[in-house]
């Protein structure tokens, strides 16, 4: 019996996962949600590590060291984020909100799939969004309000327009923030002995 609490404990955290996502969700046909979410891609993969490879072009160009550096820390992190939320999608699937919603078809379990509308969890939007934030504040302590607001509304969009259960932006945001926290921690010396 005491394996089964655990079990059970899960099963109610998931529930209520599913239940607030659907809720939140409700309006994702709405042409306000809908153009949120399309302004929210600027936290895709493709939009942020763009921004970062050119952040770290102009810093070198400009030959302004510390430009340079943070768009080498957005880099990293950023690369970092997406190799941990791209293994975590091949090792579980989840379907999508708006799948549940429009299908009826809600399925969670091993192994991952490439196919996109069980790509739940975690996730990417957030996990790029939230790293690429952390490493620009971390050189750029002025900009962290409009960093943070801009990672926040795209980890909220997803939510909103149906993409992801506010668990798998949770997820997202947290491997995030570990994976600019790692990779600081494995440059911050050598960073820091350039300066």
């Amino acid at each position: 019996m005491p394996h089964s609490q655990p079990a059970t404990a899960a099963r109610r955290f998931e529930a209520a996962d599913v239940t607030l996502g659907l809720r939140l969700a409700g309006a994702k046909d709405h042409p306000a949600v809908r153009a949120l979410g399309l302004a929210s891609e600027i936290g895709s993969w493709k939009s942020l590590l763009a921004l970062s490879a050119s952040t770290l072009a102009l810093g070198i160009v400009k030959r302004d060291r510390r430009l340079a550096e943070a768009g080498r820390h957005m880099l990293q992190a950023g690369i970092l984020a997406s190799v941990v939320k791209t293994s975590m999608k091949r090792t579980v699937h989840r379907t999508r909100p708006n799948v549940l919603m429009d299908e009826g078809v809600y399925a969670r379990g091993w192994p991952g799939t490439s196919n996109g509308p069980w790509q739940s969890f975690p996730s990417g939007h957030s996990a790029l969004s939230a790293a690429v934030a952390c490493a620009a504040v971390r050189s750029y302590p002025d900009v962290r309000s409009t960093a943070y607001v801009a990672a926040a509304g795209v980890v909220a969009a997803q939510v909103l327009r149906g993409a992801h259960f506010p668990a798998d932006v949770l997820a997202g945001a947290l491997i995030g923030v570990a994976a600019e926290s790692a990779v600081n921690r494995l440059t911050g010396h050598r960073r820091k002995a350039r300066f």
